[in-house]
C-alpha cells in the first residue's frame, strides 16, 4: 500500500488509538486525558484537511482488505464521505472541549472519553465506507460504542433508555443486514458508485424484489434516522449527559442513518432507478410525516432537551425529503442540510447543557429572563433557533430554499406546504423560548440568587456554542463560496448524481 492508501486508516486511528490509551488512565490524570483527546481531534482535522486538498487535485484515497466469500472491507474518500467527515471532525473537536468542561469532577471520565473516541472512530468508518459490507460493520459498531455513553450516569432511567436504544437499533440493524446479504447473494460484491451500482447493471432482479430490498434498507436505516414510527428511542436517550446528546443529534447516530439512506438512493440503487420504481414519492411522504409529527409533538414538551429531541426527529427528515425530490435542487437542499442541521442542533444542545449546568434550568417555564443572566449563551441559542425556523441569511434558510426550489421545479407543490407548515411549527416552539429568555422577568428571589453566580460558566462550556453558532451564520452568509462552503460541496455531489 502507498501513503494514500494509509490515509483512511490514519483518520480512524487518530481517534481510536488515543481512546484506547484513555481507558487505562487513572481518573486523576486529567491533563493527560484531555491532551490525548485534543491531540487526536486536531490530528484528525489536519488529516482531513490534507485529504480535502488532495481530493480536489484528483488524488485517490482508498484502503481495501479482502475477506472470504468476496466480502471486502473498503475505506474510500469521495465527495460525499468528505462532506460527512469534515462535519464530524469539526464537531468532535468542539464537543471534546465542551465535554472536558462539562464533566469536570465527574466520576468515570476515562471510561466516558474512551467510548466517546470509539464513537467518533465508528462514525468516521461509516463516512469512509466504500460498500455496504463496510458500512454495516461500522454502523453496528456505532450502536455498541454509543450505548455506554447513553447509560453513562448509571441511573435506572438511563439504563432503561439505553435498553430501549439497543432494542430499536439492533432490530434495525438486522433488517439492514438481511437486505445487504440479499443484494450480495443476487448480484455479488458491489462498491458504492455514484449513479448507482444496480442502475448500471445490464441485468437486475425484478422490480418487486428491488422494491422489497429498498424498503428493508430504508426501514433498517430509518431507526437511527428516527423516522416515525421508528423514533421512540431518541427522546428517551436525552437522559444522557449534554455532550452525548449533542453528539447523538448532530453527527453520530441520527446522521449515520440519514447518511446511509443517501448512500442507498444515490450509490447503491441510483436515483433514476428509485424513481422508476416509484419509491421517491413514498420516501418524501414518510419524511414529510416525520417533519410535521416531530414539530407538533415538540410543541407540547416542557423539558428543553425533550423539545430539542423532537425537533431533531423533524429536522433530520429534511435530508430524506431532499432525496424524495427528483432533481438537482432538491438533492442540494437535502445534502447541505446534513451539515447545516448538525451545526444548528449541536449549538442548541450546547446551550441547553449550559443552562442546566450554570443555572440549573432544564424546564422551559424556568427560562424567564435567562438571556440577561447568560446573554452570550442565549444569543447562540437564539441564532441557532432562528436558523432552524429558516430565517435568512442563516444556514437553515439555505436548506429550505433549495428544497422548496426543487419541489417547485419538479411540480411537487404539496412539499411547499410541508415546508411552510414546518417553519410555522418551528417558530411556534422556538419563539416562546426566545421571548421568555430575553423579555420576561424571572421571579425576584430567583434573580437575586442567580445573578450572584457566574453569568456564563467556564470558558470550555462557552467557546463551543459560540463557534458553532458563528458557523451556522457563516455557512449561510458565505454559502456562495463554491470551493469552501457546505453548499458548494452539496452542489458538486448533486452534479455527479445527475451526471455521473
Amino acid at each position: 500500500m502507498n501513503i494514500h492508501s494509509w490515509i483512511p486508516i490514519l483518520i480512524l486511528g487518530s481517534s481510536f488509538v488515543p481512546s484506547l490509551v484513555i481507558f487505562f488512565l487513572r481518573e486523576n490524570q486529567h491533563l493527560t486525558r484531555s491532551g490525548l483527546n485534543l491531540a487526536g481531534a486536531l490530528l484528525k482535522l489536519a488529516l482531513i484537511g490534507i485529504v480535502y486538498v488532495g481530493y480536489l487535485e484528483g488524488t485517490t484515497y482508498e484502503t481495501r482488505l479482502s475477506f472470504s466469500m468476496n466480502w471486502d472491507l473498503v475505506l474510500r474518500v469521495d465527495d460525499l464521505s468528505l462532506l460527512f467527515m469534515s462535519l464530524s471532525a469539526v464537531l468532535w473537536l468542539l464537543t471534546t472541549l465542551y465535554a472536558i468542561g462539562y464533566l469536570e469532577g465527574s466520576p468515570n471520565r476515562s471510561r466516558f472519553f474512551g467510548f466517546f473516541g470509539f464513537c467518533v472512530t465508528t462514525t468516521m468508518g461509516i463516512s469512509l465506507a466504500g460498500n455496504l459490507f463496510t458500512f454495516i460493520v461500522f454502523y453496528e459498531m456505532l450502536t455498541l460504542t454509543t450505548y455506554p455513553l447513553i447509560v453513562h450516569r448509571g441511573t435506572a432511567k438511563s439504563i432503561r433508555a439505553g435498553n430501549t436504544y439497543l432494542v430499536f437499533t439492533l432490530a434495525g440493524g438486522k433488517l439492514l443486514l438481511v437486505a445487504a446479504v440479499w443484494i450480495h447473494a443476487l448480484l455479488g460484491p458491489m462498491d458504492f458508485q455514484r449513479g448507482g451500482v444496480i442502475e448500471g447493471l445490464a441485468t437486475a432482479p425484478s422490480s418487486s424484489t428491488l422494491t422489497l430490498i429498498f424498503v428493508l434498507l430504508v426501514t433498517g436505516l430509518g431507526v437511527k434516522t428516527a423516522l416515525v414510527p421508528l423514533h421512540g428511542w431518541l427522546p428517551q436517550a436525552m437522559v444522557a449527559p449534554a455532550p452525548v446528546s449533542a453528539l447523538l443529534h448532530a453527527v453520530a447516530v441520527v446522521k449515520a442513518g440519514a447518511y446511509g439512506i443517501v448512500r442507498v438512493v444515490y450509490d447503491v440503487f441510483g436515483v433514476n432507478l428509485v424513481s422508476d420504481l416509484e419509491l421517491l414519492t413514498p420516501l418524501a411522504l414518510a419524511a414529510s410525516l416525520t417533519i410535521i409529527y416531530g414539530s407538533v409533538v415538540a410543541l407540547f414538551q416542557t423539558d428543553l432537551k425533550k423539545r430539542l429531541a423532537y425537533s431533531t426527529v423533524s429536522q433530520v427528515s429534511y435530508i430524506l425529503l431532499g432525496l424524495g425530490i427528483f432533481g438537482w435542487a432538491g438533492t442540494v437542499g437535502g445534502l447541505v442540510h446534513l451539515v447545516h442541521q448538525g451545526l444548528m442542533k449541536i449549538t442548541l444542545f450546547f446551550c441547553a447543557g449550559n443552562f442546566a449546568e450554570v443555572l440549573g434550568v432544564r424546564n422551559i417555564k424556568d427560562m424567564n429572563g435567562i438571556g440577561r443572566r447568560m446573554p452570550l449563551t442565549m444569543g447562540c441559542f437564539t441564532l441557532a433557533a432562528f436558523g432552524m425556523i429558516g430565517l435568512p441569511p442563516l444556514a437553515g434558510f439555505i436548506s429550505k430554499w433549495y428544497l422548496g426550489l426543487g419541489a417547485a421545479q419538479n411540480g411537487q407543490y404539496w412539499i411547499l406546504g410541508v415546508l411552510a407548515m414546518s417553519s410555522l411549527l418551528n417558530a411556534a416552539y422556538f419563539l416562546p423560548i426566545i421571548y421568555a429568555g430575553w423579555f420576561k422577568t424571572a421571579p425576584s428571589s430567583e434573580t437575586e440568587t442567580k445573578t450572584r453566580r457566574s453569568l456564563e460558566g467556564p470558558w470550555l462550556l462557552l467557546v463551543p456554542p459560540l463557534a458553532t453558532a458563528l458557523l451556522s451564520l457563516a455557512t449561510g452568509v458565505f454559502a456562495g463560496l463554491y470551493d469552501l462552503s457546505p453548499l458548494g460541496a452539496a452542489q458538486r455531489i448533486a452534479e455527479r448524481v445527475y451526471d455521473p
